[in-house]
């Protein structure tokens, strides 16, 4: 079962390649520090599964060969998901929140599992994303069950993205800039979060979403 891993911690990288090697099946075949690296190597090394953090270390955005910004482990695993022969790509982050959760469902990630999970579940979701099964910790699957019984109030991707930055302090023409979107769509996504949170300013929005796990 090839892998490859996509971490910007050279110390989170061999720990993990340390802890795989350790099973027979599995062969480590490359790794990746940026989005861009780790679209590169799947494409090089055809494995059977991405092992993917979402958040990568401060760096320029770079463009995918079909000119799509590679700025997150979701930008990258989207990449990834579109190659001609895929692998399966399992999300391994320290983040939980209900943008990122979304962000890498629909971006076509097989599974979800956050790096305090003990060792044994990795191998296990490792091994269920290969197989072509969906590899959730317990705690992600609640959070995405209950987005599903209420939908109303929750945010989409895009939208925990576009408040993500404004609580960055961004103004809406950057915002409109880094996602490569107008600002009318920027304004647009704002009115519907104000609607969905039930507040009437930036601010409060941010207050309301941190205080409700949609964003960091």
């Amino acid at each position: 079962m090839r892998i490859v891993l996509a971490d910007d911690h050279p110390v989170v990288r061999a720990g993990i390649r340390a802890l795989l090697e350790c099973e027979p099946e599995f062969e480590v075949v490359a790794d990746a520090s940026t989005p861009a690296e780790a679209v590169r190597a799947a494409a090089e090394h055809a494995p059977d599964v991405v092992l993917m953090d979402l958040q990568f270390g401060a760096q320029p955005a770079v463009e995918s060969p079909a000119g799509v910004r590679l700025l997150n482990g979701a930008d990258a695993t989207r990449e990834i998901r579109a190659l001609s022969n895929p692998p399966a790509v399992l999300v391994l982050t320290n983040y939980d929140t209900d943008g990122d959760i979304l962000g890498a469902v629909e971006a076509g990630a097989s599974g979800y599992l956050l790096k305090d999970a003990p060792p044994e579940e990795l191998v296990a979701a490792i091994r269920a994303a290969a197989a072509g099964e969906s590899a959730l910790a317990p705690a992600i699957a609640g959070r995405l069950l209950a987005r599903l019984r209420a939908p109303q109030e929750s945010l989409s991707a895009r939208e925990a993205e576009v408040l993500t930055l404004v609580a960055q302090g961004k103004s809406n023409t950057k915002i409109a800039t880094e996602l490569v979107i107008s600002e009318a769509t920027v304004k647009t996504h704002l009115a519907h979060i104000y609607t969905k949170l039930g507040v009437s300013s930036r601010t409060a929005a941010v207050a309301a979403a941190r205080k409700s796990g949609a964003i960091r």
